[in-house]
């Protein structure tokens, strides 16, 4: 069954969320002056294609190492936003019903992943509503994920929607991109954290095996 990599790639030119310090790649051994070559990084835990573990919003909340690994890999499905609606709420949700019940994790593909690397990519980006967050939250879901910067507005002070699924211990997954060739809407997804002590997130290299 073919596999897609739904993961950004990660460089100096990763965006980040606004206020964040800009990662940091660069080279600490080459061939020419040590016979090996090693790349020394520094960034920080929520770099491009990452997850979200409650800690990162939640005072006691679990890191990501208090995680059982069952919940980075299950079942997913991919639920398309129309590029017109900015809110996704429950009667959108809906006709999903009984397609989320069989499912661990439900990604949405809201187009936005297009605008990475531009200023629009922090801007209007669509999010669930605190009635579909609520309403997800009925399922046996173990990760809830998006093309997107986050899973609230980047203008936000109390981050909502993190907190409201953080304290259920879904995990998040944010700056998914969804290659042009992916059809399917189904498949089992894996999105492996970085093996980070005490860590409130990690950047994944998120798949979709179809």
């Amino acid at each position: 069954m073919p596999l897609f990599d739904l993961s950004h790639s990660l460089n100096n030119d990763v965006p980040v969320y606004p206020g964040t310090p800009r990662p940091l790649f660069e080279p600490s051994a080459t061939f020419e002056t040590d016979g090996y070559k090693e790349m020394r990084l520094s960034f920080h835990t929520h770099l491009g294609t990452h997850i979200d573990a409650p800690a990162h919003m939640l005072e006691d909340g679990k890191t990501m190492d208090q995680l059982p690994l069952e919940i980075f890999t299950g079942k997913a499905l991919i639920i398309p936003v129309p590029a017109n609606r900015s809110l996704i709420d429950q009667d959108f949700l809906s006709v999903y019903t009984d397609s989320l019940a069989a499912v661990d994790f439900v990604l949405f593909k809201t187009g936005w992943s297009k605008r990475w690397g531009s200023p629009g990519y922090f801007e209007g980006f669509p999010v669930l509503t605190d009635d579909a967050a609520d309403w997800l939250l009925g399922f046996t879901l173990k990760g809830i994920g998006f093309d997107a910067i986050s899973v609230d507005p980047v203008e936000t002070s109390d981050y909502p929607n993190h907190v409201r699924l953080l304290k259920k211990e879904l995990i998040l997954i944010e700056n998914l991109i969804f290659p042009d060739e992916l059809v399917a809407t189904t498949g089992h997804f894996s999105c492996f954290p970085l093996p980070l002590e005490h860590a409130d997130g990690s950047p994944v290299r998120a798949i979709l095996n179809v």
